[in-house]
């Protein structure tokens, strides 16, 4: 019997991921730092306060996170779960039609606003149309979520970012699948005068050639999309019912591309 392992796309062992809530100006900065590094990630905003104060205006999100992904972070940032269930359930479902209006594609993902949740709230996500979220805290880990639905990131950038960079660029094992996810807040930045650290750490790690760089949903989607691949009992051969094509690896041997709606013997 064939010994079949998932890979990421292009073949790849490792993933890097990035998480920055509420949709402040410094984001701008903050985009063009990860454009320029080939970096991408997710943008967690509240529809509510666009516009507002120090937040982006409705009009450039779209173009702002060309690329990236926006993710919700409800409408105005209630700790929710002090909130009825049905006050949780407008809070996503406004922002979620709020920032589909905006980017012209389905809003799926979320960050807990004030790191708030429940199982009760975690339980309601999926019925809102939400396929992961993120809390607080840093892991120290580069392990793939067991619950996207409280998914938590590797590391805030200002915990020890730097010297877990290096070690995520030093894992080589390939028989092992690794993620590294950092969150914050982009106006971080500017409050702590830290923006090198940011440079720093995304002209490291850009241009990796076993690092594939994805969204938070993307990543969510590939995993899933893996789930749905159909093996023979004998692993011989596979079909990918999906509409992206999937790698894996057979007998320790070199990625494998199985490409989208095809049957390959392997």
């Amino acid at each position: 019997m064939n010994k079949v392992y998932c890979c990421f796309p292009g073949g790849k062992h490792k993933a890097l991921t990035m998480s920055y809530d509420d949709g402040r100006t410094a984001d701008r900065r903050l985009v063009d730092i990860f454009n320029r590094n080939g970096i991408r990630g997710t943008f967690h905003l509240n529809s509510g306060f666009l516009g507002v104060n120090d937040h982006i205006d409705p009009q450039e999100v779209k173009t702002l996170y060309a690329g990236h992904e926006v993710s919700c972070h409800t409408v105005t940032h209630p700790t929710i779960a002090r909130c009825p269930l049905s006050e949780v359930a407008e809070e996503v479902l406004s922002d979620r039609r709020a920032l589909e209006q905006l980017t012209g594609y389905p809003v799926r993902g979320l960050s807990y606003p004030n790191g708030s949740l429940s199982r009760e709230i975690e339980a309601l996500l999926p019925a809102c149309g939400i396929r992961y979220s993120r809390v607080v805290g840093s892991s120290d880990s580069f392990a793939l979520p067991e619950d996207p639905l409280r998914w938590q990131a590797t590391c805030h950038h200002n915990h020890n970012l730097l010297e877990l960079g290096d070690q995520f660029l030093a894992l080589h094992k390939k028989q092992y699948l690794y993620l590294m996810y950092v969150w914050g807040h982009s106006y971080e930045f500017n409050d702590k005068n830290n923006w090198d650290l940011m440079e720093t750490f995304c002209r490291k790690m850009g241009g990796q050639s076993d690092i594939w760089y994805c969204t938070n949903i993307e990543f969510v989607d590939y995993m899933d999309d893996y789930k749905r691949l159909r093996f023979s009992a004998d692993n011989l051969f596979v079909e990918n019912p999906n509409a992206q094509d999937m790698y894996i690896s057979v007998n320790d041997g070199e990625p494998i591309r199985v490409p989208a709606g095809k049957t390959i013997t392997l």
